[in-house]
C-alpha cells in the first residue's frame, strides 16, 4: 500500500513538473515572440525613419556642395561642374540601367551599353538613358560625358546635350524642401537663384563627406561605401569638394585633404580590375583625369 502511494505520489510530482516545464517553455516562447515582435517593430521604425529622410541623387548632392548657401548659385568661375554632373548621371545609371564593356581592356575605351530602359523615376536620368539606348554603335564613357555636356565639335550630335541641368536639379531640391527660389538683380540682368532653406540636410551631407576621410577612414577605397567614394571623386572633378572641408579646423582640413589626395592618386585602370569594383565609376574618373 505504501509502495503504491509512493508510486502515485511520484507520478503526480512528475506530471506537476512536466506541466510546470511546459508552462515555462510556453512562457519563454511567448517572451521570445514578444522580443521578435519588438525587434521587428524597431526595424519597421528604422525603415520608416529612413523613408522620411530626404533622399538626394548623386547629382543633387554634388550641386548642393557647390551652391553658395545664401546666394543660391554656384561660383561663376567653376567651369568643371557641368561635366562633373554628367559623370554623376552615368554613375547613377550603373546601378541597374547601364554597364560597360572593355573591348580593348583599356578603361577609356570602355563602351556604355544599355541593359534596361525601365524608367528610373528621375527625368534627367531617363533622358540620358534614352540617348544611350538609342545610340548605335555604343559610345565610350568619355564621349558620353562630352555629348551630354554639349562639348562636342560634331554638330550632328548636339541633340544629345542635356540642357539647364543645374537649374533642373535645383528645382528638384526646391521640391524636396532643401532650397527655395528667389530673383536677384545683377545690374544688367535678373537671375533666378536657389538659396538654402534646410541647413540640416546640407550639414548631414557635409558631415558624411568629412567623416569618410576622418573618423570613418579605412585607408582602402574598396572597403569604403561605393556611393560615398563616388561622391568624393566626382565632387572633386566638379571642383566643389573643398567646400565640404572649408568649415574644418586647420589640422583636420590638412588631414582630410591628404587622405582625399591618396584617393585621387589611385590608378583607375588598376582599381577597376579589382574584385567588386565599380568599373563605370573608375572609367568616369579616368575620363576626368586623362
Amino acid at each position: 500500500m505504501t509502495s503504491l502511494t509512493q508510486r502515485t505520489s511520484g507520478l503526480v510530482q512528475r506530471r506537476t513538473e512536466a506541466i510546470r516545464s511546459a508552462a515555462a517553455a510556453e512562457k519563454e516562447k511567448d517572451s521570445g515572440g514578444e522580443e521578435d515582435e519588438a525587434r521587428r517593430g524597431e526595424e519597421e521604425e528604422e525603415d520608416k525613419g529612413d523613408s522620411k529622410e530626404t533622399r538626394l541623387t548623386l547629382m543633387e548632392e554634388v550641386l548642393l556642395l557647390g551652391l553658395k548657401d545664401r546666394e543660391g548659385y554656384t561660383s561663376f568661375w567653376n567651369d568643371c561642374i557641368s561635366s562633373g554632373l554628367r559623370g554623376c548621371m552615368l554613375v547613377e545609371l550603373v546601378r541597374g540601367s547601364i554597364f560597360v564593356i572593355f573591348p580593348t581592356k583599356a578603361l577609356l575605351a570602355s563602351l556604355v551599353i544599355c541593359k534596361s530602359d525601365a524608367p528610373t523615376g528621375d527625368v534627367l536620368l531617363d533622358e540620358a538613358l534614352k540617348h544611350i539606348k538609342d545610340t548605335q554603335p555604343p559610345e565610350t564613357v568619355q564621349s558620353w560625358i562630352e555629348l551630354l555636356s554639349g562639348e562636342t565639335w560634331n554638330p550632328l550630335k548636339l541633340h544629345y546635350q542635356l540642357r539647364n541641368v543645374r537649374e533642373r536639379l535645383a528645382k528638384n531640391l526646391v521640391e524636396k524642401g532643401v532650397l527655395t527660389t528667389e530673383k536677384q538683380n545683377f545690374l544688367l540682368f535678373d537671375m533666378t537663384t536657389h538659396p538654402l532653406t534646410n541647413s540640416t540636410i546640407k550639414q548631414r551631407l557635409v558631415k558624411k563627406v568629412q567623416d569618410s576621410v576622418l573618423e570613418k577612414w579605412v585607408n582602402d577605397p574598396h572597403r569604403m561605401d561605393k556611393r560615398v567614394l563616388s561622391l568624393i571623386l566626382l565632387a572633386h572633378s566638379s571642383d566643389v569638394l573643398e567646400n565640404a572641408f572649408a568649415p574644418l579646423q586647420d589640422d583636420q582640413y590638412d588631414l582630410g585633404m591628404k587622405r582625399v589626395h591618396t584617393l585621387l592618386e589611385l590608378e583607375p585602370e588598376k582599381e577597376s580590375s579589382k574584385p567588386n569594383a565599380n568599373e563605370l565609376m573608375w572609367a568616369v574618373v579616368a575620363a576626368f583625369t586623362k
